[in-house]
């Protein structure tokens, strides 16, 4: 939850920071960006922290650096220090994957997948609850107040923590090889190469650094619509450069003795599959998101759109939310006879049908609204049938980091939908607003790309052996 509230304190509030720190749009645009870039370092960082005995500290340690940032923001204190808190709230929702992690270890099989499943929603369905509530508060009592209520469920969540949190359990060795782990004969656990694994006390700085240059970098000009409209040569550069960066990155991730994230395990075909199907996806998810977002607040001088604020904006979220959680609850009793697969397809199926029904229907209020609440019931499938595919051949102990990337990869594709929607608007715009038509075409191309999910799916080896 602290996840979720804290990645809903971005958006709403933008132009709310504008005026209350006089700042422009593009800089008060940060408070969200910069959250966002520590999150996608911090996750893998969290994941091969927390993926030993010292997982109970990392996390208490995250989670007292979240409650410091909130105070920075809530304080009435320079706008460099807003940013400052809103890098260490950002910091903390690298933590879900952790929360994975000590599912597996302590809950049984079933309880510990229906457990996974939610927390891999959690922070997608969270925006209609978290959205809605910054809106109001920032409404009636300004920006801090919406601020505040990050204040109020990180130190929930620290308070939570200290007495509940178990530490983690001591595991025998095991040798990982690409199909799975097994027994070693030896006292630490190996590689399939017979080095020791990433579990060691040894930290991988040199990975941290070429990560945390590479994944702000692509997330970035990935985000940057304005830049590939008008420097689209620079943007390119710029795309190429981080992709090389992170490719050097993943050799030595493949040739360091303990590294940040065990890159080996994603040679299983499940594995690599599963993450290839969470990139593509997301574009299509996070696209249609946008796209009803933007449809609904776009007032009616246009010609279109319902003109609604940032609050009501919000409570349309709501069905995402709801149908997201109930999806989160109902995929794990599915998977035992529906297989992977058939669940993720199922469930890109239902994302296709939102696509489409925003495409050919939205003069009515209720129809953005039914479609928004198809797409939380596709996402939320989508997101908790996705890591049993992973976790199924992977061992306990990387269970973290194996998540980590997956977030990861979540977080570029999301990046990339969204942009893609704003590139497809801004093409269609010649004046304030863009034309219908742009919402439309968007729209198809979406549902184009998420058919190519589909075909993915079917292509790709996602059953585990």
């Amino acid at each position: 939850m602290a996840s979720a509230v804290i990645g809903s304190l971005g958006a709403p509030l933008i132009t709310a920071v504008a005026e209350a720190y006089g700042v422009s749009l593009a800089a008060s645009q940060w408070t969200l960006t910069i959250a966002l870039l520590a999150g996608s370092v911090a996750t893998p960082v969290l994941g091969r922290l927390g993926s030993g005995s010292r997982r109970r500290t990392v996390v208490l340690t995250v989670l007292g650096v979240e409650v410091v940032g909130s105070l920075l923001t809530v304080i009435p204190l320079p706008f460099a220090l807003l940013l400052l808190g809103r890098a260490a709230q950002g910091s903390g929702l690298g933590l879900v994957v952790l929360m994975m992690a000590v599912a597996r270890d302590h809950l049984d099989e079933q309880r510990a997948a229906r457990t996974i499943a939610l927390l891999s929603v959690a922070s997608t369905a969270g925006i209609g609850i978290g959205y809605p509530l910054s809106g109001i508060l920032t409404d009636q009592f300004g920006v801090r107040a919406a601020y505040g209520l990050g204040l109020v469920v990180t130190v929930a969540a620290l308070v939570a923590a200290v007495f509940m949190l178990p530490h983690a359990p001591t595991r025998p060795p095991t040798t990982t090889r690409p199909d799975g782990p097994t027994p070693a004969s030896t006292s630490t656990r190996s590689d399939v190469r017979g080095a020791p694994a990433s579990t060691s006390t040894r930290f991988d700085v040199r990975g941290v650094v070429l990560l945390a240059i590479a994944l702000p970098a692509l997330l970035l000009v990935i985000g940057e619509t304005r830049l590939w409209q008008h420097h689209a040569g620079l943007a390119v550069v710029i795309l190429v450069a981080a992709l090389l960066v992170l490719f050097g990155w993943a050799v030595l991730e493949a040739r360091t003795e303990h590294p940040l994230v065990d890159v080996r395990l994603l040679r299983h075909p499940a594995v690599a599959a599963a993450n290839v199907v969470m990139l593509v996806g997301g574009v299509g998810m996070y696209l249609l998101f946008s796209l009803i977002t933007r449809y609904v607040q776009t007032p009616t001088a246009a010609g279109y759109g319902f003109g609604l604020s940032t609050f009501e904006a919000g409570l349309v979220l709501v069905p995402f939310s709801v149908l997201g959680f109930v999806a989160g609850r109902l995929v794990p009793g599915w998977r035992e006879w529906l297989g992977a697969r058939l669940l993720l397809g199922a469930s890109t199926s239902v994302v296709l049908a939102a696509f489409v029904l925003f495409a050919v229907a939205r003069a009515q209020l209720v129809l953005p609204i039914v479609a928004i609440g198809v797409l939380g019931f596709g996402v939320g499938a989508f997101s908790a049938a996705m890591p049993a595919v992973i976790l199924a051949v992977t061992p306990a102990a990387e269970t973290a980091s194996a998540m980590s990337v997956n977030a990861v990869v979540r977080s570029v594709g999301f990046s990339t939908g969204s942009a893609l929607g704003g590139l497809i608007l801004a093409a269609h715009t010649t004046g304030t607003f863009p034309t219908e038509s742009g919402f439309t075409t968007a729209a198809w191309i979406g549902a184009a790309a998420t058919t190519g999910t589909l075909l993915i799916i079917t292509l790709l080896p996602l059953k585990p052996r």
